[in-house]
């Protein structure tokens, strides 16, 4: 099973304006929500408890070596931040 986003439209009526197109011959499940228009411009924040308290200032991704892990770095995007 695997997500697929689609945003669909509905008429004055809550009737969908177009269908989009579907894999053949499959059961989908469905859970619709309602977008907002306060939503699109919505912007995630820290906790105002931890906000600015995060400096960046080396590599915490790279500095174990990957055998020290649990699972194989198939992408490997370094995060540098300590916690004051």
């Amino acid at each position: 099973m695997y997500a697929e986003r689609v945003i669909v439209e509905t008429d004055q009526f809550g009737v969908l304006k177009s269908l989009p197109k579907l894999p053949a011959n499959k059961q989908l499940e469905a859970i619709f929500l309602v977008v907002s228009a306060h939503n699109k411009n919505y912007q995630r924040q820290p906790h105002r408890d931890i906000a600015g308290k995060m400096r960046l200032i080396g590599d915490v991704v790279n500095c174990v070596p990957s055998s020290d892990w649990d699972f194989i770095f198939l992408t490997c995007h370094p995060i540098d931040a300590i916690i004051l």
